[in-house]
């Protein structure tokens, strides 16, 4: 990983001679998440659930620092079960703030919890959460020809995220802030913003044309 260079603005070439984007640095752990989970669709409840608790728990830290405590996040909070968090009560809050292998800040434990309830809601009204979450990919006309450092450094969040957000607090779910949101919809493959070069981009913007968007009832 050492021999990774900054050859653009935004991109790395690896020791194998591919371009990346530069963000996952060398760490083994990220390059991986970059590689196969960053940008790659999903209709799947939990695994969205899941990323949504994790994005609010990551507000003020790294990503890196979350991934690194994921498994310890996914055994405490049941592997992001929705039907499980959403029984979980003031024991299992009392427990998870003392676990050190988790972020422990009671207000985000108890929103996780929270969530599960309002997303277990959302299953019974709109046939799921994946349903309800990919009516908001973005629109046509909303998004760049290409993406390009600048633009990822010029959006935080997006109109497309604004309106998720919005419709997600009005739902009762709690940190989903528009910049969280896309956050989330970036590494969900809600839109790829793997960088021009990237050697991953092709095989995510793929996986978008392949993806079924799942349908509410």
């Amino acid at each position: 990983m050492d021999a990774d260079h900054h050859i653009a603005d935004g991109l790395i070439r690896r020791d194998d001679g591919s371009l990346a984007c530069a963000w996952h640095g060398a760490d083994p752990l990220y390059r991986r998440y970059h590689d196969e989970e960053w940008g790659r669709p999903t209709a799947d409840d939990d695994r969205l659930y899941e990323k949504l608790c994790l994005e609010g728990f990551q507000a003020g830290l790294s990503w890196l620092t979350i991934l690194r405590k994921r498994e310890a996040f996914r055994e405490g909070f049941e592997g992001f079960s929705i039907e499980r968090v959403a029984r979980m009560g003031e024991a299992d809050v009392e427990r998870l703030v003392t676990n050190p292998g988790i972020v422990r800040h009671r207000g985000k434990i108890v929103s996780a919890i929270n969530n599960a309830r309002r997303a277990a809601a959302i299953q019974e009204s709109h046939g799921s959460l994946a349903a309800f979450l990919w009516s908001f990919e973005p629109e046509k006309g909303e998004r760049p020809d290409e993406v390009d450092i600048a633009f990822i450094r010029a959006t935080p969040s997006s109109a497309a995220s604004i309106r998720l957000s919005k419709a997600l607090k009005k739902q009762g779910f709690s940190f989903v802030g528009a910049t969280t949101v896309y956050a989330f919809m970036q590494s969900m493959g809600f839109v790829n913003d793997h960088i021009e070069g990237c050697t991953v981009r092709a095989d995510c913007e793929a996986e978008r044309v392949r993806f079924q968007r799942p349908l509410r009832v």
